[in-house]
């Protein structure tokens, strides 16, 4: 058998396969975000300051953002299934462990588990699903994915504040538990074995500069925030950030088998495609790290009416995404990217002018337009950025894609975080990280100044987008007439 189209039993089994490896996509992002809603409480009961707890967050996504190029090249290696079922693995035993209330140097140790594994699954589901289906549903399948993904990575603070409501904070990792022994076992009766390995080397000295730039680059940012960004230390990480990044490019551009095969930056579609993904989830995690603060702290409603509210975003998502992924099986994924863009940057632009006595029904359809365009956005991205490369490149290009995504998670939380308490200083007259009791004000100007950036980052995503259809269709144009 050349390949799994071939094979009876995997065309079969391949919805199942679909939901096997969605059902391990979500968990996996959604614990990039769940933990958001959680960090008061986890504050309070672990006896540990504000700007400790980020880490929490930051050190699951610093993680996966260094792994994901290694463990996209190790999947096309050595198979991409086996690296996904290893990695179901090694996800739930770092959930369970994250549960246990031990300390924060063992959360962020479990944590960093938890984010080994995560990674593993991240870097291989495309890559598994673009070779599983056939070109006629795989745009349909993608959309399904980028359900689970989007779905993952923005109902975090709302599952979470339900969880919250009724059990302990342990309780948002140990969710993960039973549900992925589930998937593990539907895995194993559905998941074929691997038949397309390379065995080329690993780039491990790639790896390592590329590790170094991400945790330098992102522990800058987030010590920056709270001692100054102008301190010498601050500079050095920045500095050291600069120096590791430029040393892998060049290193890239000299082996025979990178890390990063910057080849694939020549094609236009797979390049944009992969830059608005990253700008659009920055844009979701300011998004993320704001809205908790405008519902609980400036409206003072509880975590799980906050987080009932926030599942708008998610519901949407999952029902429209599907769909567009089978209309752009049918008219291709271009125009449904910019339709979903243009909705996206409507909800940002309703963010920028939300007032603290905004009817929340209002806001809800801010949400709603952010739902809606993300979920005909995700699935045609997905399908052009995955369609775009060969088959043997499938992995990297996963890999890609999921360090795209991750990388714009990360960026949104410092990013967010960095501007919103920039502006709230500036109003308040001194340096300031938290929500300060009985002054709205601060936190609304700064609400508003931080979704004016995300309002730029979406109108920047459209227009690269609107770029490449113009182009695209002067092209076919062109070649029509010929």
């Amino acid at each position: 058998m050349n390949n799994y189209l071939e094979d009876a039993k995997v065309q079969k089994d391949r919805w199942m396969i679909l939901l096997a490896v969605g059902l391990f996509t979500f968990m996996s992002t959604l614990d990039g975000s769940i933990v958001n809603i959680a960090l008061p409480t986890m504050i309070k009961e672990m006896h540990i300051p504000a700007n400790q707890a980020e880490w929490i967050v930051s050190i699951y996504l610093m993680v996966v953002c260094s792994l994901l190029l290694l463990f996209g090249k190790i999947g096309d290696s050595y198979g991409k299934i086996k690296v996904f079922r290893i990695g179901t693995f090694i996800f739930v035993f770092g959930s369970f462990l994250c549960g246990l209330n031990l300390g924060l140097p063992f959360l962020l140790g479990a944590r960093s588990l938890q984010a080994l594994g995560a990674s593993m699954t991240m870097s291989t589901n495309n890559g598994i699903i673009t070779e599983i289906f056939p070109l006629s549903d795989r745009g349909k399948a993608l959309g399904f994915i980028g359900s689970f993904v989007s779905l993952g990575s923005i109902a975090g603070p709302g599952i979470g504040g339900i969880l919250l409501a009724h059990l302990g904070w342990s309780y948002i990792f140990w969710i993960n538990v039973p549900i992925g022994l589930l998937t593990i076992l539907l895995g194993k009766f559905v998941l074929p074995k691997d038949f397309s390995m390379d065995r080329m080397k690993i780039d491990y000295q790639g790896f390592l500069l590329f590790t170094l730039f991400i945790f330098s680059f992102f522990a800058g940012i987030f010590i920056g925030q709270e001692i100054g960004f102008g301190k010498p230390v601050i500079l050095g990480l920045f500095a050291l950030a600069l120096v590791s990044i430029a040393a892998f490019i060049r290193l890239e551009r000299k082996l025979p088998n990178p890390l990063l095969s910057l080849r694939l930056f020549k094609n236009m579609d797979f390049s944009v495609s992969l830059f608005t993904a990253f700008l659009i989830f920055v844009v979701m995690f300011f998004f993320n790290v704001i809205a908790p603060f405008y519902l609980q702290n400036a409206r003072g409603l509880a975590p799980n009416t906050a987080g009932y509210i926030l599942m708008v975003f998610p519901i949407l998502q999952v029902f429209v995404a599907p769909i567009a992924g089978g209309v752009s099986d049918k008219i291709g994924p271009e125009l449904l990217t910019l339709l979903g863009l243009l909705l996206m940057s409507a909800g940002q632009l309703g963010f920028v002018i939300t007032q603290e006595g905004t009817p929340l029904w209002i806001f809800m359809i801010f949400i709603a337009l952010m739902g809606i365009g993300n979920g005909m956005f995700q699935a045609p991205n997905n399908t052009i950025v995955m369609s775009t490369v060969e088959k043997q490149d499938l992995g990297i290009a996963g890999g890609l894609n999921a360090l795209a995504r991750n990388f714009g998670m990360v960026s949104g939380i410092s990013l967010a975080t960095t501007a919103l308490f920039h502006r709230m200083s500036q109003v308040y007259g001194k340096h300031t990280t938290t929500y300060i009791d009985h002054r709205p004000d601060v936190f609304m100007s700064g609400m508003h100044y931080t979704f004016g950036i995300a309002l730029v980052l979406c109108a920047a995503a459209l227009l690269l987008t609107g770029w490449r259809m113009w182009k695209i269709q002067r092209l076919r144009k062109q070649s029509f007439l010929k």
